[in-house]
């Protein structure tokens, strides 16, 4: 996917901070600004200082001159029909049903390299300018006044429509708890069976405490800037859990994320690979906060090795239907894996495997001297864990 050159660098931890010079209490406790950032009015080629308290602007005031009245919530924010079936969970204004599927679809996929793929307000879009979250040409500069897009692409740092202290850009305002909003539309609007948890503020993210069962994925979350770092995440692998009792896995976390899988296929193993699902399982259940609690995430990955049966068991037992994933080059897959997980757009992207098809794949990977590293497939399945533990701003390459 085309993104708009140069991208705005993120802030340097390295660099100095200075003190926000307006009151935090007229934030949205949901505001992404980032201290020392200036404030770029989008209506607007120059940066501007954020406001005192006393020039704050109330409610429903403009920002810009280019400003109007908001989109009304009888229109699509994304399209522009009247046909609206519900509200978008981000800004003012409504969502067809088209729409509404098309947002749900797209809303935590990522590109590799760590940034969403689709547009924030309208979930598609081709050329992205980039922030704590992803905006096309074609809504800003429709939204928020002709040339946005291309002024704020000029632009060396820029605070988006949801960093920005105040809601109102052109005719995009942005609502109130909009955090809170989108979990309430992903758990009401998605088919998924599991509850989303609530993303967390860039600032209020915590480092990732990782257990790996069997499958070691350090290599992919260094990758992805969860570890590696002073401040960042800590991951503990197990190889061998059969003496694991809960008062280990207590003394070993909390944990935020619990991985598991079975062998690669083509590794030689101890163990039959419906012992690993139920291994998983049980230390799952250890490791498991209290409901209504912290996110939480956890994942399986299934190297092709479990049979029918126990994957209808594992089906049964982590309450999800499995997403397969497959590394294809052309119409051939090279790789693939079925993977139950909590994690938020964790979905199948290509017809699930034939009995051909994966008897194929078997084949493959037990001529193969070196049997490949499963977690690479799942590398972008970890991306969407950015929108809730503290990471790298750059992440490193796998």
């Amino acid at each position: 996917m085309a993104l708009s050159p140069p991208r705005p660098p993120r802030w340097d931890p390295e660099e100095p901070m200075e003190e926000p010079r307006w009151s935090p209490t007229l934030l949205d406790p949901d505001t992404e600004l980032e201290p020392g950032l200036q404030i770029i009015l989008v209506s607007s080629s120059e940066p501007s200082p954020p406001p005192s308290p006393e020039a704050a602007p109330s409610p429903g005031e403009e920002d810009s001159p280019e400003a109007g009245p908001p989109l009304a919530a009888d229109v699509c924010i994304c399209c522009g029909s009247l046909q609206v079936y519900t509200q978008h969970p981000l800004f003012q204004g409504g969502m067809c049903s088209q729409c509404k599927d098309r947002y749900l679809e797209n809303l935590f996929l990522y590109d590799a390299d760590g940034y969403q793929s689709f547009c924030s307000i309208c979930g598609s879009g081709e050329t992205l300018l980039i922030c704590t979250r992803c905006y096309c040409f074609e809504c800003v500069d429709s939204l928020v006044s002709p040339g946005t897009a291309a002024r704020v692409q000029a632009m060396s740092r820029w605070a988006c429509f949801l960093c920005l202290p105040f809601p109102l850009s052109g005719r995009l305002r942005r609502r109130d708890r909009w955090r809170q909003r989108l979990k309430d539309f992903y758990d009401r609007e998605s088919d998924h069976p599991l509850e989303m948890y609530k993303t967390v503020s860039v600032w209020k993210r915590e480092p990732v405490r990782v257990l790996s069962l069997f499958g070691d994925i350090r290599k992919e979350l260094k990758s992805l800037g969860f570890l590696g770092g002073a401040g960042l995440g800590q991951l503990k692998h197990l190889d061998d859990v059969t003496d694991v009792v809960r008062k280990d896995v207590d003394a070993w976390g909390p944990f935020d994320l619990v991985f598991g899988s079975t062998p690669p296929l083509g590794q030689a193993c101890d163990h039959p690979p419906g012992w690993y699902l139920f291994q998983f399982h049980r230390l799952l259940q250890y490791a498991r906060p209290p409901p209504g609690g912290r996110p939480f995430f956890w994942m399986f990955v299934d190297n092709l090795a479990l049979t029918e049966d126990t994957q209808a068991i594992a089906t049964r037992f982590l309450e999800i239907k499995p997403a397969t994933l497959q590394e294809v080059r052309g119409r051939a897959p090279l790789s693939a894996a079925r993977v139950w997980s909590n994690v938020p757009a964790v979905r199948s992207r290509h017809l699930a495997l034939g009995a051909e098809e994966e008897g194929c794949l078997q084949a493959q990977a037990r001529l193969r001297p070196r049997p490949p590293r499963p977690p690479t497939l799942l590398r972008t399945c970890f991306l969407p864990l950015r929108e809730y533990f503290k990471a790298s701003p750059e992440p490193g390459a796998p």
